[in-house]
């Protein structure tokens, strides 16, 4: 089992704070089906990456999730 050192916890935090921030933002698609799909889709991504433990990694994928919830819904700012 690997050491789960204080960064992996920071960086979970993000990401839930990350994940919060995107369903909030969402929420001025119009289109309802288009907001649904948009969180699927987050969704889908955050659970694909669930298992990972390197803290690089983790951090590289919190950013590229950033800029793309910020080309999808221009509007937010996490």
């Amino acid at each position: 089992m690997p050491d789960f050192g204080l960064k992996y916890f920071i960086l979970q935090q993000r990401v839930i704070h990350l994940y919060r921030h995107a369903i909030r933002a969402s929420k001025y698609i119009p289109d309802p089906q288009a907001r649904s799909e948009t969180i699927a889709w987050f969704r889908s991504e955050i659970e694909r990456n669930k298992w990972l433990t390197d803290v690089v990694v983790i951090d590289e994928k919190i950013t590229m999730a950033r800029r793309e919830i910020r080309q999808i819904l221009p509007t937010s700012q996490p």
